[in-house]
């Protein structure tokens, strides 16, 4: 439960620490985020800040949005959040939270959606050794084999790893550093890669 930003993948690269050695980073554009909402025990429940980012057309939102907005007298936002936090206190509606919130040596956690693959067989999902290629095996090299048991139970157990849909999940990334935070340009490198692929949606959580 701690407060981080929504921004956007926008590649990787690399740059040298103190010692000249290469550091693979990963270009994070953090924000600029707004405060479009405060939720609070009294009302809600439970604390949590509500975070707007990127821009978009009023006329591509659903109307109770576009009212929320008109009401807030704020800039429509693509894409809201919620952060989950102890207390609310110091934030405000329409308090924007930018690269700055975050510094060079900290350690973060990132939230993404990781890249799709499409069907994915088991050697590929789940990384099987594959059948024989000798003595006989034809046609079976890079099947699963046998998937259950034979007459009892007589079905395959749930959570069996088989073929099937790989990628396109919810991924965190714990434990990264901040390399280098600029802040006129709203951005963040970051140690290694982070789910995802360029231009798309992460969540960067401060340890809390």
């Amino acid at each position: 439960m701690s407060i981080g930003i929504l921004g956007k993948k926008l590649g990787m690269t690399q740059i040298y620490d103190s010692e000249g050695q290469a550091v693979a980073v990963t270009v994070v554009l953090a924000g600029p985020c707004s405060v479009v909402a405060l939720r609070t025990p009294e009302q809600n429940g439970y604390s949590a800040v509500l975070l707007g980012f990127g821009a978009v057309k009023a006329a591509k939102l659903s109307k109770a949005q576009r009212v929320m907005f008109e009401k807030l007298k704020l800039e429509p936002k693509k894409t809201l959040r919620e952060f989950r936090l102890d207390d609310v206190k110091g934030y405000t509606v329409g308090q924007e939270l930018k690269a700055d919130l975050f510094e060079a040596g900290e350690k973060i956690n990132v939230k993404g959606i990781s890249k799709g693959k499409g069907f994915a067989g088991v050697i590929k999902r789940h990384h099987f050794g594959g059948q024989q290629f000798s003595h006989g095996t034809s046609v079976e090299h890079r099947h699963g084999g046998s998937s259950g048991a034979i007459s009892y139970p007589g079905r395959v157990f749930p959570g069996k790893r088989m073929p099937g849909h790989m990628g396109s999940d919810k991924v965190t990334v714990k434990n990264l550093t901040v390399m280098a935070v600029d802040v006129e340009n709203n951005l963040l490198l970051v140690k290694g890669a982070v789910p995802g692929a360029k231009n798309s949606l992460l969540a960067l959580y401060k340890k809390a």
